[in-house]
């Protein structure tokens, strides 16, 4: 017979209230978001470093926007939260969707020319 140590019947970690609450808030953006842009939203869930992770939601119409949250693990239970389709990259089909206006060319041009 096998001897169980106590963190093999230990039950489950409750999640953070904490890091729930930072999901819950930004989900709520994110989802005000979609309903803004078409209905739906896809979005992805990137690190951007080791104190931060962004969510770029594009939405049905080719809108997009992004969120930053805390930690990777608040990201994506925002955008599980918020009912987002989530990608693992942001190339292909979403990345084609994506609408982009003269400020983001603007913005894109001076970085270039030194603006």
């Amino acid at each position: 017979m096998r001897d169980m140590s106590s963190a093999e019947t230990a039950t489950p970690a409750k999640p953070d209230a904490r890091a729930e609450r930072r999901a819950k808030r930004i989900a709520k953006n994110l989802t005000s978001f979609a309903a803004q842009h078409g209905g739906s939203a896809d979005g992805v869930v990137e690190y951007v470093g080791r104190t931060a992770t962004r969510i770029v939601v594009v939405g049905a119409d080719g809108a997009w926007g992004d969120q930053v949250a805390p930690t990777y693990a608040v990201g994506l239970r925002a955008a599980e939260l918020a009912g987002l389709t989530v990608h693992d990259s942001f190339e292909g089909e979403l990345g084609l969707r994506v609408k982009t206006g003269v400020y983001e060319w603007k913005r894109m041009a001076g970085i270039q020319l030194g603006g």
